[in-house]
């Protein structure tokens, strides 16, 4: 039915409208005691074999949504009904801001696949603060909450920008991202560069402790697939020093390798991701395990689309995986046939538990 839809209805009108149209859609039907039952009844049914212990927090599973999809943080009971064991907001600057100019998302259907230039439209620090606050949670989801530098901030004021988000959010976070790797802030990326890096998670990091002073606040940070191996260790190295919870890896890439969409769409600047991302995204992810081991916890994203490569991920080294661009091809039910087929396989494997199974497969490679 979705994909009736998706090709009849979707994939004619213009992506960002289609994302609020589909998202205020949920978020109604979360606002229905009733409807909220009945659909989390179907979508999340619950599977104990896959329940996971991360970051702090005891989530469902280890699925999650991915920042991006709810910048603003209305809609986390919503996509929680959808069956998402952890549902991450942002990415959220210091100050409001409306992103880049329109159009900025576009859909590659031949490659399931999309490209944004959205430019971290959101409404600001203050303002989800206010909202997270305000919130009267009807389900549970671990809420990460995915911070980036605003736009007109200079460079050499980056550090307080993110300090001041930290400030506003961290108590309203189950776990907090930095975010260094849009590709769509200009100068953001060389934020990666350990040099810069070093100073600004330390700052985050002491603003958090002194903001939430009864509760360690889990802070990761978040990768580009683009990065060189040695600069991916680099980060890796950094991460340990200092004591950070864990990394994501990845964020879109501005590869356009191997992409069959038409080339005037393939062409338009800003991020990708969906499938294509997937074979980097876990190349990343292994060099990553392969580097920290259990020292860190790492969280997937970019290409997931099945059961299968959610189980890969793990295999891999990662302890929670995340998917965006899967909701956008594949409806309303992906969570739940991620977790069908999910829980099928760790049946099926040598491993009682998925905590067992988290980088297994690298392991096995280095024996």
């Amino acid at each position: 039915m979705y994909q009736l839809l998706f090709r009849l209805f979707f994939c004619r009108m213009d992506p960002e409208r289609a994302h609020r149209l589909a998202f205020g859609w949920i978020r109604c039907a979360a606002a229905v005691p009733g409807l909220r039952r009945v659909v989390a009844a179907v979508l999340a049914p619950g599977h104990p074999e896959l329940r996971t212990e991360a970051l702090g927090c005891r989530m469902s599973g280890p699925f999650g949504l991915a920042a991006g999809f709810d910048k603003n943080a209305t809609g986390i009971d919503g996509l929680a009904m959808l069956g998402f064991d952890h549902v991450e907001i942002g990415t959220v600057t210091g100050e409001p801001q409306p992103g880049n100019p329109s159009p900025r998302l576009f859909r590659l259907v031949p490659d399931r696949a999309l490209i944004n230039r959205m430019g971290f439209n959101n409404d600001g620090s203050a303002a989800v603060a206010a909202r997270l606050a305000a919130r009267r949670a009807v389900f549970r989801p671990a809420v990460g909450v995915n911070i980036g530098k605003t736009k007109a901030v200079p460079d050499a004021e980056a550090v307080r920008d993110y300090v001041t988000s930290t400030e506003r959010l961290a108590r309203y976070a189950d776990y907090l991202v930095v975010n260094v790797s849009s590709p769509n802030t200009p100068g953001l990326r060389a934020l990666q560069a350990t040099t810069r890096l070093r100073p600004l998670l330390t700052a985050v990091r002491a603003a958090a402790d002194r903001t939430v002073p009864d509760r360690r606040v889990p802070l990761l940070v978040k990768i580009a697939p683009d990065l060189a191996d040695a600069d991916i260790d680099a980060v890796a190295d950094l991460a340990v020093e200092l004591g950070l919870d864990g990394i994501i890896a990845t964020n879109t890439t501005l590869s356009r390798d191997g992409l069959t969409s038409d080339p005037a769409l393939v062409q338009e600047p800003g991020g990708l991701s969906g499938a294509p991302l997937g074979e980097r995204s876990l190349a990343v992810l292994r060099r990553l395990y392969a580097r920290v081991g259990d020292r860190l916890t790492l969280v997937s994203v970019g290409g997931v689309e099945t059961a299968e490569d959610v189980w890969q991920r793990i295999l891999a080294g990662a302890t929670l995986v995340q998917g965006y661009t899967g909701l956008v091809y594949h409806g309303p039910c992906w969570a739940r046939a991620v977790h069908r087929g999910l829980a099928a396989r760790l049946r099926a494997s040598p491993y009682p538990t998925l905590a067992e199974a988290v980088g297994a497969a690298v392991r096995k490679a280095e024996v």
